[in-house]
């Protein structure tokens, strides 16, 4: 891990990594921040990501081509992306039983597993 200073702009990003629902993109982390800081720049989250990425403090997750961004140590977990409103949230419940080293016709020997599940959140099925 990279040791650096803590800086008050890369605090209010983790917090808010940490505190988000479900993975972030960067303009809805710099959103989010410029709530505590008004002045943030798009390049500081940048930046910032990165750094966070680097130490393995949060790590990427890529969903339909965009790549967003979670905190680490959030253990086995996948992902639930509305389709109304565009949130993308933490799921923590396993909706698959695929235990690692299960090999499926052909050879192939499954490592690990990603779902991403698509449909309504419930704040947008209740406003259906």
């Amino acid at each position: 891990m990279t040791a650096s200073r803590s800086t008050r702009q890369r605090d209010v990003i983790t917090r808010v990594l940490h505190d988000a629902e479900g993975p972030l993109g960067v303009g809805d982390v710099l959103e989010r921040a410029r709530a505590d800081l008004p002045a943030l720049g798009v390049a500081t989250v940048y930046r910032t990501l990165k750094l966070l990425t680097d130490q393995g403090r949060i790590h990427p997750v890529t969903l339909d081509g965009e790549t967003l961004y979670e905190s680490s140590g959030k253990g086995h977990h996948h992902h639930f992306s509305c389709t109304r409103c565009q949130r993308v949230f933490t799921l923590h419940t396993c909706p698959v039983a695929l235990p690692s080293g299960t090999v499926y016709p052909g050879g192939f020997i499954v490592e690990a597993h990603e779902v991403t599940l698509y449909g309504q959140c419930p704040q947008c099925a209740q406003a259906s």
